[in-house]
């Protein structure tokens, strides 16, 4: 019936779509979901472009970066894939995910996602260790990732301009642009205070 698998694909994920009333957020994962996958590379790939062309602009379009896990993230990238996706990726960010290899966690704090990010992005989901209590870092430092990207957007839309400006005037202990070391500092205070309030409702 179809001519190519992203027709295909993109055929079912509108009909889902339509038939769901159109939601405000409905989510589709190509089969090319990361420059890896890509042949040749992602804004020259038959797939990503009929993926572009054929699906309607209300659906988000998930990407993992230049890999499955990617250890870093660039807004050239980013510009290239929404350049033919035709819309702005959400990012399904694997630098925490250990699904693959259980015998890994990943303690370390959120980085390698180059400044000036939100900009290029639809959204933002992070898969985290299989281990609940291992995420603390993870999305603490994410936090302080986002509110540090926040500050630092030059244009924020009109639905985030109140957010950025209360953001201006917290009293927020990071300042300035995202540093790692620093919020790996702060997430590693706030966790101990945690597991200490914890121990301290275990002993009642």
């Amino acid at each position: 019936i179809f001519p190519s698998l992203a027709k295909a694909q993109a055929s079912v994920a509108n009909e889902v779509y339509q038939e769901l009333g159109q939601p405000s957020i409905f989510l589709f994962c190509p089969t090319e979901y990361c420059s890896s996958l890509c042949s040749p590379s992602p804004s020259q790939s038959c797939y990503l472009l009929t993926i572009g062309q054929e699906l309607l602009p209300g659906i988000g379009v998930i990407w993992t970066g230049p890999k499955v896990v990617s250890q870093e993230l660039s807004a050239t990238l980013l510009e290239e894939v929404e350049g033919v996706l035709r819309r702005r990726p959400v990012i399904w960010d694997n630098l925490y995910a250990n699904d693959y290899d259980c015998r890994r966690v990943f303690l370390g704090p959120y980085t390698g996602r180059a400044p000036g990010l939100m900009p290029r992005l639809c959204g933002l989901l992070l898969n985290p260790n299989c281990e609940l209590q291992a995420n603390f870092i993870p999305i603490h430092t994410l936090g302080s990732w986002f509110r540090s990207e926040l500050r630092s957007c030059a244009h924020p839309d009109d639905a985030g301009m109140e957010t950025a400006a209360a953001l201006r005037d917290s009293q927020d202990p990071q300042q300035g642009s995202y540093s790692p070391q620093e919020a790996l500092e702060l997430a590693l205070h706030d966790w101990v205070a945690e597991i200490q309030q914890q121990v301290l409702e275990l002993g009642r």
